[in-house]
Formats: structure tokens, C-alpha cells, sequence
């Protein structure tokens, strides 16, 4: 079909009235027509319903998509001329994204509390355009891999409003020196190439929102190399993945940061795949809450997909109550797993209670068992792990210590754990 937009028909009919008509002979035309189908006008009409979901400005350079959008906003019912942001809030402030495009970039607000810095990082082809409009700040860059680079700073404030380019090869922050909250508008250009077949807008909006340049590279890695979906990504993030890998053990450090940025979570060894603790929020059960073993095993069962994707890389279910036989006496492991990347078994133990002297001798029976009468010749040693309610890691030392197999133990909780004290605890550590 061919259509014309209502202000073209107005202005060819003032150029008429003016005698500048486009005329074919004894007839006076529209110049601008546009042809379409309905099927593309339909598909038009649900993106734009759409927009305000995803966040994704209409085509603006399609002259067509433009005027059916502005007739689309007419239309709008008087009390849904406005509709709501997702605001993330944290102890820091807030960060609101407010406009989204494939190829012009991203626009959000960010609300910075009194004396909070944010940033501390460097681009290598992202851009990034600040906007201060309340309150006061500092905004400070130092170049790259020039250790005699002097830091720069540029004062911001509502005050004065200017924009601050954000170059790359610079690591940069800003801090809220004022009192008060210091509201800014950023424009950010992400360099989306590195991304294309693997993730999608969706996921990259949910990684913009990490400050930490270190923390969302892990994401982004482990989103591509384990195919989350938005949903499952958000929620890593939200049970703090990166923050509790670095911490399974004890054992964070520099060299270990760094390989969880640059490469994300590499499976080479058992230890690799434990983590600590376990976040268990799928299972919907308040925190302080008793729970018999039995029920705790059933919940995860009926939950596990969810419980895979918390296990991590490669874990396949093979069975809960697997039964062992010795010596004509029965026994059962609450959960068998197959790790498909170290080629072997893996024995679960949930425990509702602090770590225990038996459950490491018990479990390590098991392990012996599986090794000897279980195990193919392509399988590698089974390992134990022990989920428990509470540990204390001098006892744990002591607990798991002096075994020939694998055998680990790591906390559980119901909730999400708290960020601020994980990332107390990480300083802590890499502070040792």
C-alpha cells in the first residue's frame, strides 16, 4: 500500500494555495509517499509498544517508522503518557538507564551518594560522555601504563553545566565531594563488536550496570562460555559469583584475580569447581528456617536446574540416594553429579548442621567405594563435597585434612549473601 503522512498532505496543500503544487496534469499529488505492508506497519506498532520494556529508541532515520511513531504516541490513553525505570539501588546510590540503541549507545542517570567514588577503571575503544547536573564532583583520569603519568582533574557541578569525554587508554573515577546527592547523565558508547553472536543487548545492559571493569569481564566471559540466558547472568551476578570463587578456599590473590577477569572460570582441578558458600534463594525457604536433610535434598531435586546452574561448569545429575553395598550393609549418597570437563564422579553430602568429625570419614568411605567398584578406566578420582549449614575453617583443616581423595566442604545459605561484607572479605585477604 501507499500512504501519506498527514503533515505532508497539509503542507503540499499550502504550497497549493501558495501555487507551488506538485501537479500530473489535471491533478495535484503528495510528493512524499511512503510503501508499505500492513504486516510491516503491524510489526512497527508492537516494536514500538515494546520500547518501553527494552528501553530501544524507533529508527529515527526512517522517515516512515518516525511519523507512525509520533501518530503511535498520539493515540496514547491520557494516563499512560508515563511508565517506570528500573532503578539499582545500592549503598553507593543508583544507576537508571533510560535510553538503549544498537548503534548510538546507551543514556542513563547515575545518583552517587555523599563521598562515594565510582569508576576506577579504563576503556580500550568504549566512549563515554559525562553530564553532572546536581551536586559536585571530581572527575579524575591518569594514563595508562605510564608510571610517571600524573592524575588529572576535572571539577564538576550542577552549577556549571559541561560535558567531561571520558578517553580511552585512561583509568578513570568520580567522586561526590559534596554533601548532597550528585546526579549525572552519561552517554555510553560500548564497543558491542567483541559481543556480536554472543550475547545479547539484554546481557550487555545487565553488565554495564558492574563497575568494576575486572568483575564484568568475568561475566562476560563466563556468559558466553556457558550460554546464560539475561535471566540466568542477572542472577550470578546477584549471588555474587565473582566474589565467592575468588574467596572458595581462601585462597584469593592478584594472579587469581586476574584469571577470572581475562579468562573466567577455568575447570583443571577439583578444586576448581567448589565455591563458598552455596546460594540456595531458588528454593524460596526463609533463612533462619529448620530443615531436615531429607527436605532440603528433595527441594534441590525438585530445583535442579536451578541447582546446576549454581554448581557450575560441566555437572550433569546422575542420582540422589545412590546406594552402596559393604559387607552386605547398605548405605546412600544424598547426591551423585557427573562432571563432564574432569571426567569424574562427583558425591554430595548436605548437611543442616556445622561441619561434623564423621561426615569427611564417611563421606571418604564412599569415595573409596565409587573409585573401586563404580569408576570406568577413562574416569578420573571421584571427589567429596560436603554441603553443610555452618563451618569454621581451622576445624574444617582438621576435619578434611590427611585424605588421599578429594574431599571439600563449603557453607550453604538461603539468601543471596551480602556483597559488602564479601567484598570486605576479599580485601581482607588479598591484603594478606
Amino acid at each position: 500500500m501507499s500512504l501519506v503522512y498527514i503533515d505532508d498532505l497539509v503542507t503540499e496543500m499550502i504550497h497549493a494555495l501558495q501555487g507551488q503544487e506538485h501537479c500530473n496534469g489535471s491533478y495535484c499529488y503528495v510528493s512524499t509517499v511512503h510503501d508499505t505492508t500492513l504486516g510491516q506497519i503491524v510489526d512497527l506498532l508492537y516494536s514500538f509498544k515494546e520500547n518501553r520494556k527494552t528501553l530501544e529508541v524507533p529508527n529515527m532515520s526512517d522517515d516512515f517508522a518516525k511519523k507512525l511513531y509520533s501518530t503511535y504516541l498520539s493515540y496514547l490513553p491520557e494516563d499512560q503518557f508515563s511508565y517506570p525505570l528500573k532503578m539499582n539501588i545500592d549503598e553507593r546510590g543508583s544507576f537508571t538507564e533510560i535510553i538503549r540503541t544498537p548503534d548510538r549507545g546507551q543514556f542513563s542517570v547515575n545518583i552517587s551518594k555523599p563521598h562515594i567514588t565510582k569508576g576506577n577503571h579504563w576503556h580500550h575503544t568504549k566512549n563515554e560522555k559525562f553530564v553532572v547536573v546536581s551536586g559536585k564532583g571530581v572527575i579524575r583520569f591518569r594514563k595508562i601504563n605510564d608510571p610517571d603519568a600524573e592524575v588529572i582533574e576535572y571539577y564538576v557541578s550542577g552549577d556549571k553545566i559541561e560535558v567531561v569525554d571520558i578517553p580511552t587508554g585512561y583509568t578513570h573515577n568520580i567522586e561526590n565531594i559534596g554533601d548532597t546527592d550528585m546526579r549525572k547523565f552519561y552517554l555510553e558508547y560500548p564497543d558491542v563488536q567483541t559481543l556480536s553472536g554472543q550475547l545479547n543487548w539484554s546481557h550487555y545492559c545487565e553488565l554495564l550496570i558492574i563497575d568494576d571493569k575486572r568483575k564484568r569481564d568475568f561475566y562476560e566471559k563466563e556468559t558466553a562460555n556457558s550460554q546464560w540466558s539475561v535471566r540466568e547472568l542477572k542472577r550470578q551476578i546477584d549471588s555474587s559469583l565473582f566474589e565467592r570463587l575468588l574467596l572458595s578456599k581462601g585462597q584469593a590473590n592478584k594472579k587469581k584475580l586476574i584469571q577470572l577477569s581475562t579468562r573466567g572460570q577455568e575447570i583443571a582441578k577439583p578444586a576448581d569447581i567448589i565455591k563458598d558458600p552455596y546460594v540456595f534463594e531458588f528454593l524460596g525457604i526463609p533463612e533462619n528456617k529448620p530443615l531436615l536433610e531429607k527436605d532440603l535434598e528433595r527441594k534441590l531435586i525438585r530445583h535442579i536446574e536451578e541447582f546446576l546452574l549454581e554448581l557450575g561448569k560441566g555437572f550433569m545429575f546422575v542420582g540422589s540416594q545412590q546406594r552402596i553395598t559393604i559387607n552386605n550393609t547398605h548405605y546412600y549418597v544424598d547426591m551423585v553429579f557427573y562432571n563432564k570437563i574432569l571426567k569424574c564422579y562427583i558425591l554430595i553430602e548436605l548437611k543442616t548442621t556445622k561441619l561434623k568429625v564423621g561426615d569427611a570419614g564417611q563421606l571418604n568411605t564412599y569415595l573409596n567405594y565409587y573409585k573401586t567398584e563404580i569408576n570406568e578406566s577413562e574416569d578420573n578420582p571421584p571427589i567429596g563435597l560436603l554441603i553443610c549449614a555452618e563451618k569454621d575453617e581451622i576445624g574444617a583443616e582438621y576435619i578434611l585434612g590427611g585424605f588421599e581423595n578429594a574431599v571439600y566442604a563449603s557453607r550453604f545459605t538461603y539468601v543471596f549473601p551480602d556483597k559488602d561484607l564479601l567484598i570486605k572479605e576479599l580485601e581482607l585477604v588479598m591484603n594478606r
